[in-house]
């Protein structure tokens, strides 16, 4: 297998720091992954840059629940932009749509501008916007460094077809990164079926925390009640396996 450039999604300082000590070639850093990734602290960017020594990719996503923003949360978005490179990070990641689902080319130019000479990713938005092919050409044209994409589908797995397809339209003009549901057992698949030169996804295990053991009924999150007394955190030799097949 030709080498591939491994990404891992980190929503924690610590998921970060397993995912380099793993062998991992770049990180996305988030918080609230279960939300699909919001944007992180400030004290989490500086702590992962001064620890780090891969690339760092920050995302800048206000909150969940779509990609239409209204102006106060747009203008969180350029603050937090700025904050993220100001403070090291070595790209951003973010993605702005109108309420129709189409790109909104103004937005994210105005955040492609602060960005500057650092990479800039579409994230996942990109799989709701009504037309790929379109929606691909407005990234290039935006001077785009790559787009995060799991093919419009619910997986990457599932979207092999149109990612393979991007990626062939994409050419050199902007890489396509695959990402959502692609694990150990697949990630051969997914590199051989598509063609891609490198892929985004998470590496985790399940660590308790005894802390609230006082408590167990209390639960903080929200409706679907997750246990507080354990969370996932990235495992360094889970990456490693995962760098190992595709170096090997």
């Amino acid at each position: 297998m030709t080498q591939v450039l491994l990404e891992i999604c980190c929503g924690s300082i610590d998921d970060a720091i397993e995912a380099e000590k793993g062998g991992a070639d770049r990180v996305e850093l988030c918080s609230a992954l279960f939300l699909g990734g919001l944007t992180p602290s400030l004290g989490t960017i500086q702590e992962t840059k001064r620890r780090l020594k891969i690339p760092v990719m920050v995302m800048v996503r206000p909150r969940g629940g779509g990609f239409a923003y209204t102006e106060a949360e747009m203008a969180s978005m350029e603050r937090d932009a700025e904050a993220a490179i100001e403070n090291g990070a070595d790209g951003v990641v973010f993605g702005i749509l109108q309420s129709d689902g189409s790109i909104d080319v103004a937005r994210c130019r105005r955040i492609r501008r602060l960005i500057g000479t650092r990479q800039a990713v579409f994230h996942r938005a990109f799989d709701v916007t009504p037309d790929p092919f379109e929606a691909l050409e407005q990234l290039v044209d935006l001077g785009m460094t790559r787009v995060l994409t799991s093919g419009q589908k619910e997986s990457g797995p599932e979207g092999v077809d149109l990612i393979k397809t991007l990626i062939e339209r994409a050419g050199n003009r902007i890489e396509i990164l695959p990402g959502a549901g692609i694990q150990l057992w697949n990630l051969k698949e997914i590199v051989e079926r598509t063609g891609c030169r490198q892929v985004h996804l998470t590496a985790w295990i399940t660590v308790s925390d005894t802390s609230t053991q006082a408590r167990p009924a209390i639960t903080f999150g929200g409706a679907l009640y997750p246990p507080e007394d354990r969370y996932q955190k990235t495992d360094a030799n889970l990456v490693r396996q995962l760098a190992g097949m595709l170096r090997s």
